[in-house]
């Protein structure tokens, strides 16, 4: 019996040392983080506009969350630029990394429109984005917010040029077998990268992102390029990336037609600068106009600059795709991505913010 005890209390002890173990492996895991700072596999934030009247509580702060442990949108209690927002727990491990000075740890932070700065660089992608990760797991953030984030050095915050505008962004936790992707798709979007640590022990396996941190790339660029990305916790993803000199609407022209599937689209539409719906290929396009958020609250597209799509209810395959580029004729000019997946909750979630849309003609 003694003998049994012991057995069993030793199980116990293996038991609990694995687990505390798994703790502090889950606590220094690069990953997405929810609002309780716990690892999740991907999420997705929608950044409302501010109200332009003057009665409006709305501070242009506010965000609707959905990650992949949740069905439907919540409507966050906390403020975009709170360090305990999703993306503020989610990014002081990159405030961390910087830090402790971890050489073990890479990250990338770009922007056509750099923190602090005036102007917006046409020189690279209209693609806004932040990865970083170790030799096991690591996040990608893809994001609409000019001058966004702020650099390692100064800790979380966000820029009020964001405010005004709805915004929108998906972040996913991969392992790192997938970076080897992501940095061949990076190499297409051409980001403007403002800030980058990117340690040897990397360099074997990624080659682009190495040389682009460094400011030069010696590779030919792919006009295009379409591949499949899997989260950390198996989610299929696809990632959409078009060079510059790719000249077309990439909704039409590419993702419609790649994807079988007439697309309702999101982007910011400025006046006398958005592309009409069109109807002129096999799977059309057309334009969302207004997002609702509830029964008495909506917005109009003009007040929105996220960018992402959904298929058109009634049409089998529920694509949504989150992503960097606007429908406007100058950005057919322009590099940048989308991702996209087919999962069930994020469809439903964005199909109900849909109020209404344009069609052809």
């Amino acid at each position: 019996l003694k003998w049994k005890m012991t057995a069993r209390l030793q199980r116990t002890t293996h038991a609990l040392v694995f687990f505390g173990l798994f703790g502090v492996l889950e606590a220094a895991t690069i990953a997405c983080r929810n609002e309780e700072g716990e690892a999740v596999d991907w999420f997705i934030f929608y950044k409302l506009p501010k109200k332009q009247d003057k009665e409006s509580r709305e501070t242009g702060l506010e965000y609707l969350y959905l990650d992949s442990t949740i069905r439907s949108w919540k409507r966050s209690e906390l403020l975009i630029n709170a360090t305990r927002s999703a993306l503020g727990r989610t990014l002081q491990q990159l405030y961390e990394t910087y830090a402790f000075k971890d050489n073990n740890t890479a990250y990338v932070l770009y922007n056509d429109g750099v923190p602090k700065s005036a102007g917006y660089s046409r020189n690279f992608g209209h693609t806004k984005g932040l990865l970083l990760w170790n030799r096991i797991q690591g996040f990608w953030l893809i994001h609409s917010i000019p001058r966004f984030p702020p650099i390692p050095e100064e800790g979380y915050d966000y820029p009020s040029t964001g405010r005004r505008n709805g915004q929108s962004g998906i972040c996913i936790t991969f392992r790192y077998n997938q970076y080897e992707t992501i940095d061949s798709q990076l190499l297409v979007c051409n980001p403007n990268i403002y800030s980058c640590s990117i340690p040897a022990t990397f360099h074997q396996e990624l080659f682009h992102l190495p040389q682009l941190c460094a400011g030069s790339h010696s590779a030919k660029i792919p006009v295009r390029h379409l591949t499949t990305l899997q989260s950390a916790q198996g989610q299929s993803f696809l990632h959409f990336a078009k060079s510059d000199s790719f000249h077309d609407d990439i909704f039409a022209a590419w993702m419609a037609q790649q994807l079988k599937t007439h697309l309702l689209t999101e982007t910011w539409q400025r006046k006398r600068q958005e592309l009409p719906s069109n109807c002129s290929l096999p799977y059309h396009i057309y334009n969302i106009k207004a997002i609702k958020i509830s029964h008495q609250s909506y917005f109009s597209s003009y007040q929105d600059h996220a960018k992402w799509c959904i298929s058109q209810k009634g049409t089998k395959d529920h694509w949504t795709c989150i992503g960097d580029l606007n429908r406007s004729p100058h950005q057919a000019f322009r590099s940048g991505g989308f991702i996209c997946n087919q999962n069930q909750n994020i469809y439903q979630a964005f199909q109900k913010l849909v109020l209404y849309h344009e069609d052809c003609n």
